[in-house]
């Protein structure tokens, strides 16, 4: 009875700090999408042409960025295994799908095979959906 309530604690114990970890990651992920604004539309529309505020706009977004890495890396320890897994297969899939197709899509662009300029916001779009398409196919085989 007392190893039922004491396994019942630890369920409850669990899933509070899951939630404080997820809470926290999304905070520091909106606070490092607001310092990305910030550096990329602060010299358009807020402080104009003084370069010290840019540099200092992108340092700030690089330690937020820190920040979040941080976060992610305490979010996925308190995961269980099977959640550790599908993220971290996850993770290595849309790596690799970043790699190799920003390295493919750059080439097409040296070549003026393709028409469009490659921008980095292409590669982070193609990263992200990846890993959304990854964790979606991952909990599917789990469940």
């Amino acid at each position: 009875m007392n190893h039922a309530k004491a396994n019942k604690a630890d369920k409850g114990d669990w899933k509070a700090r899951s939630n404080s970890n997820i809470i926290r990651l999304a905070i520091w992920t909106v606070s490092w999408v607001a310092a990305i604004a910030l550096a990329r539309f602060g010299p358009d529309y807020i402080w104009g042409s003084n370069q010290l505020l840019t540099v200092g706009a992108i340092l700030l977004n690089l330690g937020i960025g820190l920040g979040l890495i941080v976060a992610n890396i305490q979010h996925l320890k308190t995961l269980d295994e099977m959640m550790q897994k599908i993220q971290l297969e996850a993770m290595g899939i849309s790596l690799g799908i970043g790699v190799i197709g920003g390295i493919g899509y750059a080439l097409l662009n040296a070549s003026n095979i393709i028409s469009i300029d490659a921008e980095i916001a292409h590669l982070v779009i193609l990263i992200a959906v990846s890993y959304l398409v990854a964790i979606f196919v991952g909990y599917r085989r789990y469940q």
